[in-house]
């Protein structure tokens, strides 16, 4: 199934003054954090990619065409360095699009500039190119499939680092509460699509603030509510828990390690998908 991430963040929140890369090349360990969310996919079986690329697209090229698999694989090196046998690979069965969907592009419209390249494919997965799980993706695509929705998400809680207050008509506090624990789902991406996005998706509009508005209101939107791992990487705060994460050796998107990396809330699994209709969902994105 092929799997369309979107790479063409600025990634400003996260920028120093040298560095010019685009958010999805940033790096968790000694990898880019778009390699890890294909990686995650590949875990599943999915290894064709469409990258849909915007500002810094020339960095995304550069990176893979000069891909280096012994620094996330164990090899032997003989003949003082001239023969290098790896031990195993990540992307040797990868297949990967480079496309320019342009710099100001929507999401949508990004989606739409590779429509072409989805032909022959009724369903196919998308994503944002900084947000990382352990979702089970291979159960959510298991029930979309067998669902009559065109779309699905997954639906995420409010990150727990936020409060809400609560303040009286005098401006005193009565409640100070976790923002995880408010009645909200926010959208997690990883979009599993039908073709029939396209159908209701228009000439530069957004995939969610538009086309999910549509398919929501005909309830034809599904959401996969998931309370296990989930973390964004928009700020450099996120992108240092992530590298803390990947440091301890407890780093629950990396599925395909060999020892795995459970973390306490890793205990929590996908519910059935539900069409998303009356329900307090807040998109982020």
């Amino acid at each position: 199934m092929k799997v369309v991430l979107f790479c063409g963040g600025l990634g400003l929140r996260m920028r120093s003054s040298i560095d010019t890369a685009p958010k999805p090349m940033m790096a968790i360990g000694d990898r880019p954090v778009l390699w890890h969310i294909m990686r995650y996919y590949a875990h599943f079986g999915h290894t064709e990619f469409i990258l849909c690329l915007g500002y810094g697209g020339a960095s995304v090229k550069q990176y893979f065409m000069n891909y280096d698999e012994t620094h996330s694989n164990d090899f032997v090196l003989s003949r003082g360095g001239r023969e290098i046998e790896l031990l195993r690979s990540d992307i040797s069965e990868w297949r990967i699009s480079f496309i320019e969907t342009g710099i100001d592009t929507s999401i949508g419209e990004r989606l739409r500039r590779v429509r072409h390249l989805l032909d022959g494919d009724e369903v196919f997965l998308a994503n944002y190119g900084d947000v990382l799980t352990d979702a089970p993706m291979d159960r959510i695509v298991d029930d979309f499939v067998a669902s009559d929705a065109t779309a699905s998400l997954l639906a995420v809680p409010p990150q727990a680092s936020f409060h809400t207050v609560a303040v009286a008509e005098d401006g005193r506090v009565d409640r100070i509460s976790s923002a995880a624990d408010l009645p909200l789902w926010l959208n997690g991406g990883y979009f599993v699509l039908r073709q029939g996005v396209f159908d209701v998706l228009g000439e530069g509009e957004d995939l969610v603030g538009d086309a999910f508005v549509r398919l929501a209101e005909r309830r034809r939107l599904a959401a996969v509510r998931y309370t296990g791992f989930w973390a964004p990487m928009d700020t450099l705060k996120e992108r240092s828990l992530l590298e803390d994460l990947d440091r301890s050796g407890h780093a629950p998107w990396k599925l395909w390690c060999d020892n795995g990396s459970p973390v306490a809330d890793r205990t929590a699994v996908a519910l059935p998908l539900e069409t998303m209709h009356g329900e307090m969902l807040t998109v982020t994105r």
